[in-house]
């Protein structure tokens, strides 16, 4: 007897946790009722079970289809970056800042290999895989691993740190994949599957419904990081450290999106998944993979979402309201600026709201970054607007960041035309200097073009202290992508003499 009150206690507790989610309540046995109607509980249940989903005639959702499939075309992405060799200032003892150069002493030290883990995605038979930029930044190696226990080095075609998408390559045929489906026609309350490696567990599958869709988290997330452009669907599915860069799924086994974050207090899950929709996934791989950058379109406005959020203070919240009543339209992308040579000047204006794209709803600013990251520079659309209480409908041909609609190809340290090295101890004690790479060789490229020659020490470029190659191929990759396109580069000659340079990265 006393088992069976034990038995019911924990029943009873189950279902009411199914009754307080909204998936199902049953009627709770008696006290004293045998346990051996138990299972008579659940028949005499049965039509409550089907009328709680909807309509009379609905059935529970079966993802087992969506699962098998999907875990197949999920993998483990393992990124390592190497040791390396940096150059460290100790802070000068009281002797050394009295009586000598007060710099202290300088020595090496050798870094640990850092490893990080995370998931892809297969997304052609040739072996292309999605992931996000954060599973591989800065790795020098990459090992996949497939579902099946086969282990394959990765090659890095082309990385989007504004939407934290990635495209990897392994060599093979026949891999199996996710058909891409149309992110746009998820509905909120839809079910979906998250699929990933987290915590190294491989081929976990988790479900959950669409929580919202459009979502932004501002310019980071818990972690500290997070995508510029945020049009994120929100998931209640569990996502956790090691899912990044797997699938998020539908029912019908469907890749809808790339899981990229979990926002949580604590670091692990607490109900709130972000994932990367197919919409902005789709255009992003098809230029990493044909250009090796994303071809980024502007609409060249500064604004932001109309309407009032609990981030706002009163003062602020009753301003907004004024200028709804103003303007007399109640959501939208109001129009704060127009940027000068970009993509909307002349043709939109200050206090203009943003209503629609192509037809397309917009109702914050996020749903403009979606609409927009689904564009190539010299595509035009068609804007809709509410200008002084009237609406209008203009034709924009969009341009990138550089202001015009040339292909933005990705630079490497090829385009420089150059070989470098970082100073020796030598080097450092004749110039006096305590950091700097060294020019070894100059061939036809940007550097002999701006007039650099053998010998010279780069110390900095774009304002960045540049110590090591990767320091001068960071500070590069950013350069090629900002409208200027310009390397500003100060250093010395081994004879002593200072001198500037500006290199053209423009790429006709």
């Amino acid at each position: 007897m006393k088992q069976t009150k034990t038995f019911l206690g924990i029943v009873a507790i189950v279902l009411l946790s199914a009754g307080v989610a909204g998936v199902t309540t049953y009627k709770l046995m008696e006290k004293n009722q045998p346990a051996a109607t138990f299972t008579d509980l659940f028949e005499q249940n049965d039509n409550m079970r089907l009328a709680s989903f909807n309509g009379a005639d609905a059935q529970p959702v079966d993802l087992t289809a969506a699962a098998e499939a999907s875990v197949h075309a999920v993998v483990h992405i393992r990124s390592t970056q190497l040791s390396r060799t940096q150059t460290v200032q100790d802070m000068p003892d009281i002797f050394d800042f009295f009586f000598g150069d007060g710099r202290g002493q300088q020595r090496q030290i050798q870094t640990q290999p850092r490893v990080g883990f995370g998931s892809g995605v297969i997304i052609s038979k040739d072996g292309y895989i999605v992931t996000n930029n954060h599973v591989v930044e800065g790795a020098d190696e990459i090992v996949v691993k497939l579902n099946d226990e086969r282990e394959l080095k990765g090659r890095l075609i082309g990385t989007d740190p504004d939407t934290d998408l990635a495209l990897v390559k392994i060599e093979g045929n026949d891999f199996p994949t996710l058909p891409v489906g149309d992110s746009e026609a998820l509905k909120v309350g839809e079910w979906v599957l998250a699929v990933g490696n987290p915590f190294n567990l491989n081929s976990t599958v988790t479900a959950g419904i669409v929580s919202a869709k459009a979502r932004s988290l501002g310019p980071t997330a818990s972690n500290g990081q997070a995508a510029n452009i945020q049009s994120f669907i929100q998931t209640d599915a569990a996502i956790n450290s090691g899912n990044s860069g797997g699938a998020l799924v539908n029912a019908r086994g469907e890749l809808v999106g790339i899981n990229a974050m979990l926002y949580s207090p604590t670091g692990a899950y607490s109900g709130y998944g972000f994932a990367i929709p197919t919409s902005i996934m789709t255009k992003v791989v098809a230029d990493l993979k044909q250009f090796g950058a994303v071809q980024r379109a502007l609409l060249g406005i500064r604004g932001n979402t109309l309407g009032t959020d609990l981030t706002m203070s009163e003062a602020q919240a009753e301003e907004m309201r004024k200028k709804i009543d103003e303007l007399g339209v109640k959501d939208g992308v109001y129009v704060a600026d127009v940027v000068e040579g970009g993509s909307a000047a002349g043709i939109l204006q200050t206090d203009d709201v943003i209503t629609a794209i192509d037809n397309r709803k917009v109702h914050k600013f996020s749903d403009l970054q979606e609409a927009l990251a689904q564009h190539r520079p010299g595509d035009k659309v068609k804007v809709t607007v509410i200008r002084k209480k009237s609406e209008k409908t203009f034709d924009i041909t969009l341009k990138n960041s550089q202001g015009n609609t040339k292909v933005v190809k990705s630079a490497d340290m090829e385009i420089l035309g150059a070989a470098f090295r970082a100073i020796s101890d030598d080097t450092k004690k004749q110039l006096n200097l305590s950091y700097g790479l060294e020019v070894t060789g100059v061939n036809k490229g940007k550097m002999q073009d701006a007039g650099i020659r053998k010998g010279f020490i780069i110390q900095k470029a774009n304002n960045e202290t540049i110590r090591s190659e990767e320091d001068l191929q960071s500070v590069l990759k950013q350069a090629t992508q900002s409208p200027e396109q310009v390397l500003f580069i100060s250093g010395i000659y081994p004879s002593g003499r200072r001198a500037n340079y500006a290199v053209d990265l423009s790429q006709e």
